[in-house]
């Protein structure tokens, strides 16, 4: 404890003495402080929009599953609807504006929901086909399907909320300053157009 005081007791006594050297190491201080905050605002600019890309990748991962999954369903389906040939070819079709639309997530945001709405419309017509409802293929991909649509409801929740956080801190004081500097700017967030689109695929029975 002595020797802390009498260190502290010398450091105020070089201050007194060598005023010009304060003053420098005062204004150097200053100096490192602000490159300090500038650094660590730009890394947490950069730590959400990476969480960003994460989330959006985990959207479409999520995508990619469904949409290899609806092939094997169509054909499970097909021998048991076959007075139903509309409706499956509408989620053929579907299927086939997602493959060609490209993009990210968001960028096919309205194939998505379009092929949503087809698949609705199939599980919904299901219902009348007790012999379908009873097939083992069938029952499994309807649980990988409902296990798929709600993984894709909630990477969209965590996408959302990364969104928003990104950006607040891009409009908020004063980091607006360093998302100007360093050109950081708002992300799109995932909405739906209708209340149709709000409801998540049903494939339970």
């Amino acid at each position: 404890m002595n020797t802390i005081f009498l260190v502290i007791l010398v450091l105020l006594l070089a201050s007194g003495l060598f005023d010009v050297i304060t003053w420098k190491f005062n204004v150097i201080a200053i100096v490192a402080a602000f490159v300090v905050w500038i650094i660590l605002l730009y890394n947490g600019f950069i730590t959400l929009r990476n969480r960003v890309k994460e989330a959006l990748s985990d959207i479409d991962v999520q995508l990619k599953r469904r949409y290899e999954l609806i092939p094997n369903l169509v054909e499970t389906v097909k021998g048991y609807m076959r007075h139903e040939e509309k409706v499956l070819t509408g989620v053929t079709e579907a299927r086939s504006r997602v493959a060609s639309s490209g993009g990210t997530p968001i960028e096919r945001e309205g194939a998505e929901n379009a092929l949503s709405n087809t698949l609705k419309t199939l599980f919904a017509v299901a219902e009348g086909y007790p012999d379908l409802k009873a097939n083992a293929n069938f029952l499994d991909l309807q649980r990988e399907l409902a296990d798929t649509e709600n993984k894709i409801q909630a990477s969209r929740r965590f996408y959302n909320t990364t969104v928003r956080d990104l950006n607040i801190k891009i409009h908020s004081f004063p980091s607006n300053f360093i998302a100007s500097i360093f050109n950081f700017h708002e992300e799109k967030f995932f909405e739906v157009s209708s209340a149709q689109e709000r409801e998540v695929v049903q494939v339970k029975f």
